[in-house]
């Protein structure tokens, strides 16, 4: 199953290649995979995870609802040639998050949402995230953040930030959000319990996240969760 997927990824990924330009007028460098037309459509924004790039992701199109137009984003930090980051990692192995890039990469990626749902014609409740690891982890940071930008966010891999955990407290409204969130059980970078742990608290938040968990999956997007993101994202825009 997962050997399919990789192929299909890598397929799509070529095809993409032969047919996008880097764009470079909206607040972060980013890939279109949009429709010709300039009809209001659903917004999807990709996020990869740490030392990757803006072509990590936009494969999955090929495999998630048509009615789309998706783009996908480079992160700010620049890690190495083709390599980037949302964030430095604060401590020994741990995976916290300097405040200050939190802070400085959450509010881009804010703009970034604002002037990309006007270029592509969405409203902002047509707009939704999927991050991967890290960048699931700023789908997170930026979205239960108020005032709301997104109709929504898909957190793969990810974890809550202890940054955030300790500023979302019981008994605030929460905003209004579809949330999935999907975890292989086998991750060892972005351990399966951080996926856990998310879903626990954001039901203590009164939040209702839509949670998928892949038994023997490791650190990566199987073809079992392109589907259940299918089925996502095709609910909340039939």
């Amino acid at each position: 199953m997962l050997k399919l997927f990789a192929l299909l990824t890598l397929l799509a990924s070529t095809a993409v290649h032969a047919q996008t330009t880097l764009q470079s007028d909206l607040p972060l460098k980013y890939l279109e995979q949009v429709h010709a037309d300039a009809e209001p459509r659903p917004l999807v924004i990709f996020l990869h995870g740490y030392g990757s790039n803006e072509a990590d992701l936009i494969g999955m199109k090929f495999q998630l609802p048509p009615q789309y137009n998706y783009l996908s984003v480079r992160a700010p930090m620049t890690l190495g040639e083709g390599r980037f980051q949302w964030f430095r990692k604060k401590g020994e192995g741990a995976y916290n998050g300097e405040t200050d890039d939190l802070k400085a990469s959450g509010q881009k990626l804010r703009d970034f949402i604002a002037q990309a749902a006007k270029k592509y014609h969405a409203t902002p409740d047509k707009v939704y995230l999927i991050g991967f690891s890290q960048g699931a982890m700023m789908s997170y940071e930026v979205g239960l953040r108020p005032p709301v930008v997104v109709g929504g966010f898909a957190a793969l891999s990810g974890r809550l930030l202890p940054v955030l955990k300790a500023e979302l407290k019981p008994g605030q409204a929460p905003l209004p959000l579809s949330i999935f969130i999907g975890h292989g059980t086998a991750d060892d970078p972005v351990p399966y319990r951080h996926g856990t742990e998310a879903n626990t608290l954001l039901h203590k938040l009164d939040y209702q996240p839509e949670f998928h968990a892949y038994p023997g999956v490791g650190h990566s997007i199987s073809a079992a969760e392109l589907r259940d993101l299918y089925g996502w994202l095709q609910r909340l825009n039939p």
